[in-house]
C-alpha cells in the first residue's frame, strides 16, 4: 500500500513473479504496489499477459516485463478461428442531428480509461464534462435510442443474440434506458409490489455502480454482487429474453458472453480500452459469423490506430467496414441466385398456399436436377447464411430479403425432409429463418404437403402415395424423398435385423450406382424404388406366415444367411431354431454382457449346441454362429436396458 515501504523478503534470482491483464498494474514505481513488489523481491523475473499492451509516457508494458517473448495478434486470433472477425459501422449520421448539435469529440486529451469518469484529472474535467453534456442531450439520446432499436430489431431477424452498449457517464446509461423504454414498454418488465422491475425479467438493464449519494434516479440501477450475477448469468444464457445491457466501463474487460455479437459504442474510447471493448463481441459462438461495432460518436479513426497496434500484418483484421460485408452478401447472393436461373419462383410469395408450396417443390426439384446440384447448393447457402449475419440487416440489402427467404424454406425443407442426418436447426443455430410473408402467413411451409403425406415412412406407404409418386412432375424431388425414405428404413431395420438391413443396403446401393452411371432414367430408378419401398414394406408379413415374431424373424434371417441352408432344411425346422435361440439368448442376457467374456462364451455355447440339436449343416455352423452372436448384440440392447 501507499506510504509505506517493504523491506526485501527474498535476495533469490530464480524467482519468477507473474502478471495477468499486465497492462492494468505494475507501473507505481514512485510509491505503490509496484515499488513494494520489486523491494521485497529485489532479484525475481517478471513475465506479463496481456492481450492489450499499452506504451504511453508514464505507463509502459514492455518498459517493464522486457521485450516481447510471443505475441498472438488478433488477425492471428480470427485465422485460427479463436476469435470471429469484427465489422464496423457508422450511423452517426445516420440519427440526423444538426450540425451544430452534433458532439465534437478532441481525442488529443488524455487517456481516457475506465473509472475517471468521477476522479479525472483536473485539466481534464471542464473539457469531458462539456462532451459529455453534448453527448447527452434528450434530443440526441431520442434519436440515438430509436436507430438503435431499429437497427438492432432487424438484426435479431437476422440472427439471433444479444448486444451491449457502452456510454460515457452513468446519467447517460440511465438516460438512455428510459429513451429505450418509452419506445418499448414492454422491453422493461413487469414491476413487482413495490414498484421495482425484478433482476430475472426484463430485455435492456443498466450495468453501473453507485452510492448512497447518487440521484434518486440512479436507484433502480445500482445492483449489489449478488444481483449483477444474476444480470451476468442471464446475458450469457442465449436463451434468455435479455437482449441489451448498457455499461460505461464494467463489463468491457474480462467478461465475456459468446452470444452477444453487437456493440454500439457512444463513447470516447481508443487504444487497448477501445479494443477490449470490442472483444466483448469476437468471441465464438456456434455458427455466429462476426462480431459488429456499431458506432454513434466518430470511432473510426481511433478503431484504425488500435487495428494497426493490435491487429497485426494478417489479413484478416477487425473493424472491416460492412460496406464491404454487403458486397460478400451480393457475391454470394448472386451465386445461389444463378442457380435458379429458368426458374420462375415468384409464386412463393403468393397469398395462395398452392402457388407457395408449388414454387417449393419445383425449387428444390430444380435443385436436384443440376449435376451435384446438392452440395454446391448446401456450400453456396452456407456461405450465403454467413453473410447475412454480417449484412442483411443494412439498408442496401433490402431488396435481396424475400429471395434469401425463399433460398433458406429451400434448404430448410432439403435438409429437414430429404436429408439424413442432423436438422436444419442442428447446423443453423445462428441463422434465423429470415421472415418472409411465405414463412409469417403460412408458418413453415413443408413441401411434402405437396406429396399428398406430411410425414412419410415405409411402414404407411399406400397405393394412392404410390400412385403420386410416379405421376408427379418433380422427379428429382420424388427421387431424393425415396432415397432418404429406404435410408431411414433401413436405419430402422438395421436397429433389429443385421441381416436384412444389409441385403437392402446393397440392393440401394446397386440401384442408385446404375442410375448415377446413366444406365437408367429417372421414371426407370424411381420404379426400381419404389419396387425395392414395397419390398421392405411388405417383410414384416414373412413371420406371420412362420409363425415368428420380430426378433424371432432377426434370427431366422441370421441362419439362412448361408448358401444353400434353406435347401437342406425346412421352413419349419428354421423357425424351432430361431425360437429356441431367442429364449435361449435371453436367459443369458446381463446390462454388461458384451463386456463379459465368461457370460459371451456361454452363450456361443448353448447357440453351439442348438445348431447341433437341429443338424444344421455342420460346414455352415461357424458362420451361422457369428451371424447370431452380431444379431444378439443388436436385439439384446433392448432386452438387456430391462434387465
Amino acid at each position: 500500500s501507499k506510504g509505506v515501504r517493504f523491506s526485501a523478503l527474498s535476495q533469490r534470482r530464480n524467482i519468477v513473479v507473474v502478471t495477468d491483464e499486465a497492462h492494468r498494474s505494475q507501473y507505481e514505481f514512485v510509491e505503490g504496489f509496484a515499488r513494494n513488489l520489486r523491494d521485497a523481491l529485489p532479484n525475481a523475473s517478471f513475465i506479463g499477459f496481456t492481450g492489450t499492451p499499452i506504451e504511453f509516457n508514464d505507463k509502459n508494458t514492455p518498459a517493464v516485463f522486457g521485450d516481447y517473448i510471443d505475441t498472438y495478434t488478433i488477425g492471428q486470433a480470427v485465422e485460427d478461428k479463436a476469435t470471429v472477425p469484427i465489422y464496423y459501422e457508422a450511423r452517426l449520421a445516420k440519427i440526423k442531428l444538426p450540425e451544430d448539435k452534433t458532439p465534437k469529440v478532441d481525442f488529443d486529451f488524455d487517456e481516457v480509461t475506465e473509472g475517471e469518469e468521477d476522479q479525472v484529472k483536473e485539466n481534464l474535467k471542464s473539457r469531458w464534462a462539456r462532451l459529455e453534456a453534448m453527448v447527452g442531450t434528450d434530443e440526441r439520446l431520442q434519436l440515438i435510442a430509436q436507430d438503435l432499436l431499429d437497427h438492432f430489431d432487424a438484426r435479431l431477424k437476422v440472427i439471433d443474440g444479444k448486444a451491449m452498449i457502452v456510454v460515457m457517464s452513468r446519467r447517460i446509461a440511465v438516460d438512455l434506458y428510459n429513451k429505450i423504454i418509452s419506445l418499448k414498454p414492454d422491453w422493461a418488465g413487469q414491476a413487482d409490489g413495490n414498484g421495482a422491475i425484478p433482476d430475472e425479467i426484463g430485455k435492456v438493464k443498466v450495468i453501473m455502480t453507485g452510492s448512497a449519494s447518487d440521484p434518486k434516479a440512479f436507484t433502480d440501477h445500482i445492483r449489489n454482487k449478488t444481483r449483477l450475477k444474476v444480470i451476468e448469468k442471464r446475458f450469457k444464457d442465449p436463451n434468455d429474453p435479455l437482449k441489451l445491457v448498457i455499461v460505461r466501463d464494467m463489463w468491457l474487460t474480462g467478461f465475456d458472453a459468446p452470444c452477444a455479437h453487437t456493440l454500439y459504442t457512444d463513447k470516447p474510447m481508443r487504444g487497448h480500452g477501445l479494443m477490449q471493448a470490442i472483444a466483448r463481441v469476437n468471441r465464438v459462438f456456434k455458427d455466429k459469423p462476426a462480431g459488429l461495432v456499431v458506432d454513434y460518436i466518430g470511432l473510426a479513426d481511433q478503431l484504425k490506430a488500435a487495428v494497426k497496434t493490435y491487429g497485426g500484418s494478417k489479413k484478416t483484421q477487425p473493424g472491416i467496414p460492412v460496406e464491404e460485408a454487403l458486397a460478400v452478401l451480393k457475391e454470394k447472393y448472386g451465386i445461389i441466385n444463378d442457380m435458379f436461373h429458368g426458374f420462375d419462383y415468384t409464386g412463393y410469395f403468393s397469398s395462395k398456399k398452392s402457388a407457395c408450396l408449388a414454387a417449393l417443390c419445383g425449387g428444390v426439384d430444380h435443385i436436384y436436377a443440376i449435376e451435384d446440384g446438392k452440395k454446391r447448393f448446401f456450400d453456396g447457402m452456407t456461405q450465403l447464411n454467413k453473410a447475412c449475419g454480417l449484412a442483411l440487416h443494412l439498408e442496401g440489402a433490402r431488396d435481396l430479403r424475400d429471395s434469401v427467404g425463399y433460398f433458406q424454406s429451400v434448404l430448410q425443407n432439403m435438409k429437414k425432409y430429404l436429408t439424413t442426418g442432423k436438422s436444419d436447426e442442428d447446423l443453423n443455430t445462428a441463422i434465423k429463418q429470415i421472415i418472409s410473408k411465405a414463412v409469417t402467413s403460412e408458418g413453415i411451409v413443408n413441401i411434402l404437403d405437396e406429396l399428398g403425406i406430411s410425414k412419410p415412412n415405409i411402414a404407411i406407404l399406400s397405393d394412392e402415395f404410390i400412385e403420386n409418386i410416379k405421376t408427379s412432375p418433380y422427379r428429382n424431388l420424388q427421387l431424393e424423398l425415396l432415397k432418404k425414405l429406404i435410408n431411414d428404413e433401413i436405419k430402422s431395420v438395421s436397429r433389429k435385423n443385421v441381416v436384412q438391413s444389409r441385403r437392402f443396403s446393397e440392393m440401394l446401393k446397386q440401384t442408385l450406382n446404375a442410375y448415377q452411371n446413366r444406365t437408367i432414367d429417372s421414371i426407370t430408378i424411381i420404379l426400381e424404388l419404389i419396387d425395392l419401398a414395397l419390398h421392405m414394406r411388405d417383410q414384416p408379413k414373412r413371420g406371420a406366415e412362420l409363425g415368428l415374431n420380430e426378433d424371432e424373424m432377426a434370427f431366422y434371417d441370421a441362419l439362412i444367411d448361408h448358401g444353400n441352408v434353406k435347401d437342406l432344411m425346412s421352413d419349419k425346422q428354421l423357425a424351432l431354431i430361431a425360437q429356441d435361440l431367442v429364449n435361449a439368448i435371453r436367459n443369458s442376457v446381463t446390462i454388461d454382457w458384451t463386456a463379459k467374456e465368461s457370460v459371451r462364451a456361454n452363450m456361443r455355447l448353448k447357440i453351439k449346441r442348438l445348431l447341433k440339436k437341429y443338424g444344421y449343416p455342420p460346414d455352415k455352423q461357424e458362420d451361422a454362429l457369428l451371424s447370431v452372436i452380431e444379431q444378439a448384440e443388436v436385439v439384446c440392447r433392448d432386452w438387456s436396458s430391462a434387465v
